[in-house]
């Protein structure tokens, strides 16, 4: 297994604050010992996936490298989305943040709480789009996502934005 595999996670609001929840969550991230952020993709508005009746959403994808196991790391990130104020009411529904694997490197994995591949990655611009922007040189996960790039129907609309701040949201 490659020394330094990339981990690659969604990172999206669709409650107000959008802009300050996503700030703050990368914020967290960086902050954990077991984390080194290496890249964040510019920022993307997308239409809601799913349930299509809520606010449009702010997505970002994140590149890290961590020194956690996949479930010590998803723990991590429940605990950033319980601080702020995530809770899951509807399936698909709005959200203050949203933080997900999406991919690991080389690993495929699939427990009773994590799938990595994230099981849904490959239908969802929002996801395959920010992270094709900042995993172009990843020789494992770019041409993955660039494949699942080509074969993907969602037609959703997305737009990137670039770097957003609190005035945009």
């Amino acid at each position: 297994m490659p020394a330094e595999e990339r981990v690659y996670l969604s990172v999206g609001a669709n409650i107000h604050p959008r802009v300050a929840n996503i700030k703050q969550a990368i914020a967290q991230l960086r902050a954990l010992p077991t984390v080194t952020v290496r890249a964040v993709s510019n920022w993307y508005e997308t239409e809601p996936w799913g349930n299509r009746d809520q606010a449009n959403f702010y997505n970002v994808a994140v590149a890290l490298t961590t020194t956690a196991t996949p479930e010590q790391l998803l723990a991590q990130l429940h605990v950033i989305e319980q601080s702020l104020h995530r809770e899951r009411l509807i399936h698909w529904g709005p959200r203050t943040i949203d933080l997900d694997i999406i991919f690991w490197g080389t690993r495929q994995l699939q427990t009773a709480t994590l799938t990595i591949p994230h099981a849904h990655a490959a239908e969802r611009n929002f996801v395959l789009l920010p992270i094709a922007e900042i995993a172009a040189a990843d020789p494992w996960v770019g041409p993955q996502v660039q494949r699942l790039i080509a074969a993907n129907t969602d037609t959703s609309w997305i737009k990137n934005v670039g770097n957003v701040s609190e005035q945009d949201d």
